[in-house]
């Protein structure tokens, strides 16, 4: 059976949210400059969106890290695939996510991130699932708690699929 995609976010609710975190990013930044660190390949969409919205000076860095593959659940083995490209120290630091369920690779990359002496680490998410949570990561900025469904849109994928909708939708009819 082929996979469907049925909405579960709508494109107006996504804009309308990553308007109302970069209005609170700005307020908690205020006088300062915001790091952001976007996890690729899919926080990237969220992050440019996010970064627009953002009226306090903003530099940015990308990260990529693997725990899936081509599966839908993580692996719970984190690997780096790029690194970041600039030194972190002294920085106030927000790690820009796609989505948070088991918490693993955040926790992990948090770790590390640590380790290299920002002025401060935070994290913002466009999606979480708290309910699948098996490493326990403070998640500053949410902008949906969504049930655990696979999902996919806006730069969420399925086997390198569906990256591009404009909305966040379910995957149906997964074996």
């Amino acid at each position: 059976m082929a996979e469907t995609i049925r909405e579960l976010v709508s494109e107006k609710a996504v804009d309308e949210r990553i308007v109302e975190l970069g209005k609170q990013i700005s307020k908690d930044y205020e006088g300062k400059q915001v790091h952001l660190i976007c996890v690729l390949k899919g926080g990237v969409f969220f992050m440019c969106e996010l970064a627009k919205r953002i009226s306090v000076p903003v530099s940015m860095d990308f990260m990529s890290v693997s725990s899936y593959g081509d599966d839908t659940k993580s692996s719970g083995v984190v690997k780096i695939v790029k690194d970041l490209d600039e030194a972190i120290e002294g920085k106030d630091v927000l790690i820009v996510e796609d989505i948070i369920d088991s918490g693993r690779t955040l926790y992990y990359l948090i770790d590390i991130l640590k380790k290299r002496n920002p002025k401060s680490v935070h994290l913002c998410t466009l999606l979480d699932k708290p309910e699948r949570r098996v490493k326990d990561v403070k998640v500053d900025y949410v902008g949906f708690n969504i049930p655990d469904e696979f999902v996919v849109g806006y730069g969420l994928d399925y086997a390198q699929k569906y990256r591009n909708l404009p909305f966040i939708g379910v995957v149906e009819g997964l074996e």
